[in-house]
């Protein structure tokens, strides 16, 4: 990284307009975010536990804060990356540290979870523009499939509701249209369609163009503001869900959701998860000090040394960093909590599964109560938008930190031109390997779910790492209040919790489900 001059020092903004134009970093992260873990994650749990794990979700979105500004805190104090911290953790080390090993493997998962990104990503154009013949009749087949299991779904629920009458009237009109287009296709063969595969390829050249050339910047400014419009999108279509009786959600729905009890099958599975994704997640929690040292926190802070100036400089910098950190928090938690209710009423009462090829298709459910025959042009402008911009900041982010960690593997020489070099070839090499992933599974949601589980397990780590920042890395005049400590401490054994869980279940699992668990609880 770049040596710091005392050229480069500047004094922190005291005013809330400076101190808010100095934001950033989080707002990067908050783009990455709102993809995988609010559009795809945090869905698939309403899908699958209903309205009952509201609390675990926002929980997820609030507890991981405390530790991402401690990693911060850590990279504007010393100047250095989030590898070179992890690499300064007590413990085995060969050649580095076993927390950087442990890295290593987890990033293998999580890189291949970008796959699920950009299978999206294919999967909305390819649903707003067909390529071939192929496509069209898929998009008519499966278009007609979903519409009927809506209907059947809302006749089983509101069927003697005299009240309902009308909109059981138009919901049989359209099924009987869906009926119609369904067998047009008895006794033909299947039509398969590589639409998604052919979109996707062409976006992987188109990022990859962009990457090397460096155009992130604009690219990422216009992304954040997609995220922002669709986002604001999605909490009005739940407000108006609200009119709807069939779909809104109550008050019971919600007060079920807080009742902080555990759903029964493979609800808290997926959930935990997801809890490696939603808000700051493993992999947001590595990249964040890597942006926040290229905007200049630590730049404008400069070397630590014992001179107040420093001091004062340091605590104003990171007040800056609190700001960015918990500004980022309220977006993309409104963002989680307005994905997961919709998920909750819509796919989750009618049973629709948001996974493999018709993912997108199936996300796009939740738009059609309140925007009806638009509901598609709306939906896929705005997944194009969250998915892309994720899939986009994503390898930006991925790029930095792996050419980082060549260095700190003892593989690259080390130095700004080798950095730079090195975040260059990953730009190219990483697209396609998230192209290669999506076209060998073929499963988006499973490939994110894939990555939050490993970032589950990541967790309880990344938390001790920042209890050693905090109570070993940490100048004595920075030192955080009690109260910062208690919040700290809490977010750790959350973590700690979520790792610990994800990794027993995963095991039951792996050991035989159900008969392992029961001789498990017949031994205790």
């Amino acid at each position: 990284m770049k040596t710091h001059e005392s050229s480069d020092l500047a004094d922190p903004p005291k005013t809330l307009w400076g101190i808010l134009k100095q934001l950033g970093p989080g707002l990067i992260i908050a783009g990455s975010i709102v993809g995988s873990g609010e559009l795809i994650a945090t869905t698939a749990v309403g899908a699958e536990a209903g309205f009952l794990l509201l609390w675990l979700i926002i929980i997820g979105c609030l507890i991981k804060v405390f530790v991402q500004i401690e990693f911060g805190r850590y990279a504007i104090t010393s100047g250095r990356t989030t590898l070179d911290g992890l690499n300064e953790v007590p413990g085995p080390r060969l050649r580095v540290n076993w927390l950087c090993w442990f890295w290593l493997v987890f990033i293998v998962v999580a890189l291949i979870q970008l796959g699920g990104i950009i299978g999206g990503v294919g999967q909305a154009l390819a649903i707003q523009q067909p390529l071939t013949e192929s496509g069209e009749v898929v998009n008519a087949r499966e278009d007609a499939v979903i519409q009927i299991k809506v209907a059947d779904s809302i006749a089983d629920r509101f069927g003697e509701d005299e009240a309902m009458a009308p909109v059981m009237e138009k919901l049989a009109v359209e099924k009987a249209d869906a009926q119609k287009v369904l067998s047009g296709f008895e006794g033909k063969e299947q039509v398969v369609s590589h639409d998604s595969m052919l979109w996707a390829s062409l976006v992987t050249i188109v990022s990859i163009v962009l990457l090397v050339i460096g155009r992130y910047r604009l690219i990422q400014n216009v992304s954040t503001a997609l995220v922002a419009s669709f986002t604001l999108v999605t909490i009005i279509n739940l407000f108006y869900l609200q009119a709807l009786p069939e779909w809104r959600v109550s008050w019971a729905d919600l007060v079920d959701g807080m009742s902080f009890r555990i759903p029964e099958g493979k609800g808290l599975t997926v959930a935990l998860a997801a809890f490696g994704i939603i808000g700051v997640g493993a992999t947001e929690l590595i990249q964040y000090p890597y942006w926040c040292l290229e905007k200049g926190y630590a730049k404008w802070t400069g070397p630590r040394d014992d001179s107040p100036e420093w001091a004062e400089r340091a605590k104003g910098w990171v007040r800056v960093l609190r700001w960015d950190a918990w500004c980022s928090m309220v977006v993309y938690t409104f963002a989680t909590v307005a994905f997961y209710l919709l998920g909750a009423a819509i796919l989750g009462r009618t049973g629709l599964d948001p996974s493999g090829d018709q993912m997108v298709r199936t996300l796009g459910q939740m738009y059609v109560p309140v925007f009806g025959s638009a509901a598609q042009a709306v939906f896929l402008f705005g997944a194009f938008a969250v998915l892309y911009s994720t899939f986009f900041v994503a390898t930006a982010s991925h790029a930095r930190v792996c050419a980082d960690a060549l260095r700190v593997f003892g593989v690259s020489k080390g130095g700004e031109a080798s950095y730079r070099a090195w975040v260059r070839g990953f730009c190219i090499g990483l697209p396609l390997l998230f192209l290669a992933s999506y076209a060998f599974f073929k499963a988006p949601k499973e490939l994110v779910l894939a990555g939050g589980f490993m970032g589950a397990l990541m967790l309880p780590m990344l938390g001790a790492a920042a209890l050693y920042f905090r109570y070993r890395r940490c100048d004595e005049r920075l030192t955080p209040s009690r109260v910062w400590d208690v919040g700290l401490w809490i977010s750790c054994a959350g973590l700690l919790v979520a790792g610990v869980y994800a990794f027993y279940t995963k095991m039951v699992e792996m050991m035989g489900g159900y008969g392992f668990s029961r001789a498990v609880s017949d031994r205790g």
